[in-house]
């Protein structure tokens, strides 16, 4: 039965065109936008733990700054470690050559000055940021922490992991990581490998000998240097210390190697962690492009046939008014 009061055909394909246009939209939106999910509306639960996520990996990204930080000041300590093996050898050298019959000891003396005060130089220098783990001062800290990671607990709890480094907690047996204890307090020059009498200590020396005397072991330690009055018992326990301090300065340096090695195995951690933070976000609100070019195609197909149909329903009341001539 046809009405020309209600067009029942034209209005079931409005309802089918606003449907479609409706549609449309969406997909040209998710095309521009390249998001699935764009806001809460979309999808609440997806927008909510995607927006968590892409927090996370803000935080993330900080903490690899951090570490690359924190990796830059452990390479500035460590090449400056072995910068001073390399000095403390030729000094322990210029010392056995010394004790050699007939060697003028007052020239040996000015060279290993010299290179007592290139030591100095090298931990002063080894600075980055205003970091400086070889010159021990009154401001360093005894454990030094680099941040390692960012982690969310299954209660929601968000917590800093830190990598602590204890630089001279071993001022009492000799396993210290810096080279110079400058600390203007009467600390035995302890925090320093170059200013500690343990060494001397060890080696059951007869003399608290160091390569550096300041305000930290004036009252304790000698500075080992020579005159032509040096004997070759002085002379065999200053071989002894300095060698004692090559093999501490050799360990320093292994613990060095393993903290930047930890540092760098961390970084690369955390950068996979982003990555995988970034998957899980893209499959959770991100557009299937392909699929969503396919179905902007099948719709505007659609379209234009619901408004074909819609042209061809709005036809039939003139149709049937030509019954009526």
């Amino acid at each position: 039965m046809y009405s020309i009061i209600t067009n029942s055909a034209a209005q079931a394909a409005l309802g089918t065109l606003r449907s479609i246009s409706h549609e449309l939209d969406q997909s040209r939106d998710r095309v521009t936008t390249g998001y699935r999910v764009g806001q809460a509306s979309d999808d609440a639960a997806y927008w909510s733990i995607a927006s968590t996520m892409k927090s996370d990996d803000k935080a993330m990204s900080a903490v690899q700054d951090a570490l690359s930080l924190g990796a830059a000041t452990v390479d500035i300590a460590y090449n400056g470690l072995n910068s001073s093996i390399d000095v403390v050898d030729e000094i322990k050298a210029k010392l056995v050559a010394a004790s050699e019959p007939g060697v003028d000891k007052d020239k040996v003396n000015k060279e290993i000055t010299q290179l007592k005060d290139q030591l100095v130089a090298i931990a002063k220098s080894s600075t980055f940021n205003n970091v400086n783990w070889l010159n021990i001062s009154d401001k360093t800290e005894s454990t030094v922490q680099v941040v390692g990671s960012f982690t969310r607990d299954t209660n929601r709890i968000v917590t800093m992991q830190t990598i602590n480094f204890d630089i001279y907690g071993g001022a009492t047996t000799g396993e210290v990581l810096g080279l110079v204890d400058g600390r203007t307090s009467s600390t035995g020059g302890g925090a320093g490998i170059l200013t500690s009498t343990h060494f001397a200590q060890a080696a059951s020396a007869g003399s608290n000998w160091v390569l550096h005397v300041n305000d930290s072991n004036a009252a304790s330690a000698t500075e080992i240097e020579l005159t032509s009055s040096t004997s070759n018992d002085d002379l065999d326990e200053m071989i002894n210390v300095v060698d004692k301090m090559l093999l501490q300065l050799t360990n320093a340096g292994a613990d060095y190697g393993a903290l930047k090695m930890r540092i760098d195995l961390q970084s690369e951690f955390v950068g996979a962690l982003r990555d995988w933070t970034s998957k899980g976000v893209s499959a959770l609100i991100d557009a299937d492009m392909d699929e969503e070019a396919t179905r902007l195609k099948a719709l505007q197909a659609r379209e234009q046939l619901t408004t074909q149909a819609l042209s061809i329903a709005n036809s039939t009341p003139s149709t049937l008014l030509q019954l009526f001539r």
